[in-house]
């Protein structure tokens, strides 16, 4: 069990985000040294030992029944994707053959196209380690030049940690950076080594002291639809919408578009913008990306 995945960080962090008032517990005599549950709090509201709990939080239980996961889940209040988490955590899938994905993931020619081909809106198509594998002329305006980046720097993560200027562009850049180390995160199977999600994680949290609080913080988050704001200085800040697609038999691949309410502010900046940027800079170049991996993919 690796330090990324381990059984005994993820349960520790996550009774640590508990209150104990907020679960029925009255005021603790002795003075908490840490904040959220005690191991014994946890055992008590799951109905096990505290014998057993702690060899489970210490990886040092074999195998567990589905009664007693339900009642620690329940106890600790995991939400859907921190339970099977954990499931992946205590009953890992047996070892099978697996070859790694390639650094570059594959991208089917079809999906460059569709990118392509709902410009004037903003698209992104990511790889599973959130790697800039397909984007539109739409988004080199709204966003940033990722034809101009070296291609190991076409990660959103890295992106969003490592250039300063995002601080800017995303002015709740908080809101964006936490669902962003959590959406991480959660993308990774405990049950399948991933040598090249540590290597980055390892980089980011090295290079990054607001990363290495998010990932200490083992939330996970699977990115669906929302809002975000966005800053451009030719029009100041927008909110647009995002909707986030799976790309089915791609191997975690997924679409990103930003959208702006039909007459709201936002669509009338949106459109001002595009008009501007479609003048000012040349032709994406995202057509052109993967040129050699056509309609294959790699898993």
């Amino acid at each position: 069990m690796t330090t990324l995945n381990g059984l005994r960080e993820f349960l520790t962090s996550r009774r640590a985000q508990i209150d104990p008032e907020a679960v029925g517990l009255p005021p603790s005599p002795v003075p908490r040294r840490r904040r959220g549950l005690r191991r014994e709090e946890v055992a008590a509201l799951a109905g096990v030992s505290v014998d057993y709990y702690a060899r489970l939080e210490q990886g040092r239980i074999g195998d567990v029944s589905d009664q007693v996961l339900t009642a620690i889940e329940d106890a600790l209040r995991l939400d859907p994707l921190e339970r099977q988490h954990l499931r992946g955590l205590v009953s890992p899938q047996p070892a099978r053959p697996h070859t790694q994905r390639t650094a570059r993931s594959r991208v089917r020619g079809g999906m460059r196209a569709l990118v392509d081909a709902i410009d004037p809106v903003p698209a992104l198509l990511q790889g599973p380690r959130m790697e800039i594998l397909a984007w539109n002329q739409a988004a080199t305006i709204l966003l940033a030049d990722f034809a101009a980046m070296p291609a190991r720097d076409r990660n959103v993560a890295r992106w969003l940690f490592l250039d300063a200027s995002n601080r800017t562009r995303y002015p709740d850049w908080d809101e964006v950076a936490g669902p962003t180390v959590a959406a991480l995160r959660a993308a990774h199977n405990p049950a399948e080594p991933d040598t090249e999600l540590e290597e980055l994680v390892g980089e980011l949290s090295v290079a990054s002291p607001e990363f290495a609080r998010f990932w200490a913080d083992y939330r996970m988050f699977k990115h669906g639809h929302g809002t975000k704001r966005i800053f451009h200085p030719t029009v100041g800040v927008m909110t647009l919408s995002y909707e986030t697609l799976e790309v089915p038999e791609s191997g975690g691949q997924f679409l990103s578009t930003y959208t702006a309410d039909v007459g709201s502010p936002a669509a009338e900046k949106l459109s001002i913008l595009m008009s501007w940027g479609r003048g000012a800079t040349e032709p994406s170049e995202s057509a052109t990306q993967n040129t050699d991996e056509q309609d294959t993919w790699q898993s």
